[in-house]
Order: C-alpha cells, then sequence, then structure tokens
C-alpha cells in the first residue's frame, strides 16, 4: 500500500474506535469478574484455537497446491485476533458493541502474548527464520490503533457527556465517509489484481473459506445460549485483525510478492461469509425459541 492509503487506514481505524467508544453506554470493562467463563472461552477460541486450526490446514497436503504467499497471509491472520471493525459490525448485525468492546479489548491485551507465543509454534513447525515478532511490537500496535481511540472516546463520554451525547452522530458519521474512502482506494488499488489472484489460487481461496467457517463456529460454540452474545462472539472470533497482518508482512515479508493481496483477499472472505452464516445463527435461534 502506498502511503496515502497507509495514513487513510490508520485514521479511518482512530476515527472508528473513537466514535464507538464515545457511543458506548458504559466504560466499566469488568467481564473478566462478571462473566470469567465466557472471557476466558472467547480468547482460548480467538487467540489460541483458530490459530491452531490454522496451522492444522496448513500441514494437510492440500499445502502443496498453494503459493507461499497465500500459506503466509493465512498464518498472519489466524495468529492475528482482535479487529478494530469488530464492534461496529456487531451492532449492525444484531449483536452487542458494549460485550464486543469487552472482549476486544481483552483480546488485544491477551495478543501481546498469544502473537509471538503462536509465531514461534508457526515458525517452529516449519523452519522459517527471521520472524521473530516481539510483544513490544504488537503492544505497540494495538495501543496505538485500538486501546488509544476507544479510551480517549469513553474518557469523553464520562467527563462531557452532554458533549459527547450532540457530537455522537457527527463522528461516527465522519468514521463511515473514512471507512468508505478506505475501501474504495484499497478497490482502486487492488480491484483489477483481485480477480486474476483468486483464478491462480482457488484451492487458497477454499482453505481460506474453511478457516473463516470454522472461526465462526468456534465462536458461535463459545457463546452462551444467547442469541446477541452468539452473534457477537462469532464476530469477534472470526474477524482478524488485517492492520497487524499486513505490519507484519510490511516488516518481516516486505518483497513477497501477493502477500499483502492475499491478507485483503482473506478479509473480503470473511465479510461475505459473516453474512450467511449470521443469518443461519438467527435463524437457528428463533427455530430454538419458538420450539
Amino acid at each position: 500500500m502506498n502511503r496515502t492509503v497507509t495514513l487513510l487506514v490508520s485514521a479511518t481505524l482512530f476515527m472508528i474506535m473513537f466514535a464507538l467508544g464515545l457511543g458506548l453506554p458504559g466504560n466499566r470493562f469488568d467481564l473478566l469478574r462478571h462473566r470469567p467463563g465466557l472471557l476466558l472461552r472467547v480468547l482460548l477460541g480467538s487467540c489460541l484455537l483458530v490459530p491452531l486450526v490454522a496451522l492444522l490446514l496448513l500441514r494437510l497436503p492440500l499445502r502443496f497446491e498453494i503459493g507461499q504467499s497465500t500459506r503466509f497471509a493465512i498464518a498472519l491472520m489466524a495468529v492475528c485476533p482482535s479487529a478494530p471493525l469488530t464492534l461496529r459490525k456487531a451492532g449492525k448485525a444484531g449483536g452487542s458493541r458494549q460485550l464486543a468492546a469487552h472482549l476486544q479489548v481483552a483480546a488485544a491485551l491477551a495478543a501481546i502474548v498469544s502473537i509471538p507465543l503462536m509465531a514461534r509454534v508457526f515458525t517452529g513447525a516449519y523452519g522459517i527464520e527471521g520472524w521473530q515478532i516481539t510483544p513490544e511490537q504488537v503492544a505497540a500496535q494495538v495501543g496505538k490503533a485500538q486501546i488509544l481511540p476507544l479510551a480517549c472516546g469513553l474518557l469523553l463520554r464520562r467527563w462531557q457527556p452532554a458533549w459527547a451525547g450532540r457530537w455522537e452522530g457527527f463522528f461516527d458519521r465522519l468514521a463511515n465517509l473514512l471507512l468508505l474512502l478506505l475501501v474504495l482506494a484499497v478497490l482502486v488499488k487492488t480491484g483489477p489484481l483481485l480477480l486474476p489472484f483468486m483464478g491462480r489460487n482457488l484451492p487458497a481461496m477454499g482453505l481460506m473459506m474453511v478457516m473463516v467457517l470454522t472461526s465462526l463456529a468456534i465462536g458461535w460454540l463459545a457463546a452462551g445460549r444467547d442469541p446477541q452474545e452468539r452473534t457477537t462472539v462469532s464476530l469477534v472470533t472470526s474477524m482478524r485483525n488485517p492492520g497487524l497482518a499486513l505490519l507484519f508482512a510490511e516488516t518481516f515479508a516486505k518483497g513477497m510478492e501477493g502477500l499483502k493481496l492475499a491478507i485483503l483477499i482473506y478479509l473480503l472472505v470473511t465479510v461475505i461469509l459473516g453474512i450467511p452464516f449470521l443469518r443461519w445463527s438467527r435463524g437457528a435461534d428463533e427455530h430454538r425459541l419458538e420450539t
């Protein structure tokens, strides 16, 4: 990505997290005290089970039909939990933005330990050198892109509730506008490359689909019986962090052709498959309630 797109990514993510913090009805992140079982299940699912599923799938004979850049993209997305877009998507998909915020912050903090750990597991399994991801690298990106803007929004809502109420809509619309501009910028830059890349990597596309559906299922099973929680947790476990994945791709594999594009395609597959899965989940819950 060129410098303009990179700056737009940073501005968009900051504004999304700030607007969400400004609009959340509460600012106490005490899920550990009230729902420790749910929190533990979600962290194990998102930070441990999803990467291990990817490691298992990438050890299958099918891996010989998948290019190196796509294998690296799947591995990077699998080990990077806590996507900033989860909070926004949760509210629109019938989930709980507040629960998503609690889980995302917890996953972001857990990622400081889990990402370097899982990176060692992957590099050890494949004998790869030069991918020494440190907790400091993860903490810096997570703090700047997620924790800081979310905390700013929450603090402003607490200290200036009247101001937050007046300006919440404006910042939400601004975040929507920046997100639309970002999508357009990415499509302009990568659009002509998407179909040829996908056509050359059909086995990899199938593997990405299996990964996304498995991640959604892990979240669905980790949640309780509440439909809103199932939607929220499914999004938390399936929506990986492309910002972190792209950062590591730029840091450790700058010259690997197609790696960043494969990361964006994984994100696209996640968004597309999430729609029918969440519809099925809501239908299953409605049927259960009727019976």
